[in-house]
């Protein structure tokens, strides 16, 4: 059978970002795929070099919207171990708070970006109206539905007072049946199961292969998360069981990413009842001396690790990020192989990429 070459674009209205993609089709079957990266670099790597440790916290937290709270954290938590800052418990429970939220309405987009996909159209529009309780809750907290500002160095800069921890509770309960509802239409509904079942396969040994993070490897079977294998933070006082699921199909990524919406729940409220007292932040800000450090956390999407390099002045030398899209993409091809042309989207945006930082 005769190979051939098409190119799917930024224009292409299936895929979520922008992002070239080279696509052998045997008949109207995937064959290969080559991703081609490039259409958003902003340089930022280079931006942070001409920026101070304060101003990189803000410049950060543009890298990606949907994860925008875990790349300042992380480098914060960075520039506090090379530093030998203690942050304080009150600011590390705030912190994963930031953190949860988060991960909550990156986990509701995506599923219903799947729905969509599939052309569930309601579902698509009860996902979002949940998504919406999440946006407006962290307007009410931080001030902003997408970049929080929550951070900063030696701490956080906003704190929980008895009504604003009383309001989250009540957001936080509403949330759970919903939550519970659409885990059994992912999981049990005939239609979408026909849709996402057995499509864009990753097995548990190609994910190895691959290093795959975040929901894509917990949905092949390997259980792996950050907050539970190097717990960062509060996250060594909270308890929750990572999300796994055997298939490696589009569902079991979709599964996966609503059962760690339902723990976050959890995981809040474990935080706001055992938020201790004392202050967000230190007083004082020690100098950062020469040295380098990696930091890691668990963003949305994965596994996030940041390397600073310092030179004793208030310039980093070197920062550099490896986001968790990056080894995601990689495992595409194999995801796409022998699938129809028309699962592309669908496969591509069940990983749930982040374009923007990928290309940074």
């Amino acid at each position: 059978m005769s190979r051939t070459v098409i190119t799917l674009g930024p224009r292409q209205l299936g895929l979520e970002e922008p992002m070239y993609f080279r696509v052998q089709t045997a008949g109207d079957r995937v064959a290969g795929l080559e991703v081609l990266a490039g259409q958003v670099h902003r340089g930022l790597e280079h931006l942070t070099l001409k920026r101070n440790f304060y101003q990189n916290i803000t410049l950060l937290e543009r890298l990606c919207s949907l994860c925008s709270n875990s790349h300042p954290s992380t480098f914060c938590t960075a520039l506090e171990e090379l530093a030998g800052m203690v942050v304080p418990p009150r600011a590390e429970y705030l912190r994963a708070v930031a953190d949860e939220i988060k991960r909550i309405a990156s986990h509701l987009f995506n599923c219903a970006v799947v729905a969509h996909i599939v052309g569930e159209h309601a579902l698509f529009r009860r996902v979002m109206e949940l998504r919406e309780t999440v946006q407006q809750t962290k307007e009410a907290i931080y001030g902003n539905r997408m970049d929080l500002a929550a951070n900063c160095i030696g701490g956080v800069r906003y704190d929980l007072d008895a009504g604003r921890v009383g309001y989250l509770k009540s957001q936080l309960e509403g949330l759970k049946a919903p939550l519970e509802e659409l885990y059994r239409v992912f999981a049990d509904d005939p239609a979408l199961a026909a849709a996402t079942v057995g499509v864009g396969v990753l097995t548990r040994e190609q994910a190895q292969a691959f290093g795959v993070v975040g929901p894509v490897a917990r949905a092949a079977g390997i259980d792996y998360d950050v907050r539970e294998k190097s717990p960062y933070g509060a996250y060594d006082r909270l308890s929750f069981q990572v999300a796994v699921q055997a298939a490696g199909d589009v569902r079991a990524r979709a599964l996966v990413r609503l059962v760690e919406a339902r723990q976050a729940v959890s995981l809040i409220e474990q935080c706001l009842d055992q938020l201790p007292e004392g202050p967000v932040a230190l007083m004082s800000f020690p100098e950062i001396p020469a040295g380098e450090v990696i930091a890691k956390s668990e963003a949305p999407r994965g596994e996030l690790i940041y390397y600073l390099r310092t030179d004793g002045t208030d310039l980093p030398v070197r920062l550099k990020w490896r986001v968790p899209s990056y080894p995601n993409w990689a495992a595409l091809g194999e995801m796409l192989k022998g699938e129809p042309v028309s699962r592309i989207p669908l496969i591509v945006n069940s990983i749930d990429p982040c374009i923007s930082c990928t290309d940074r």
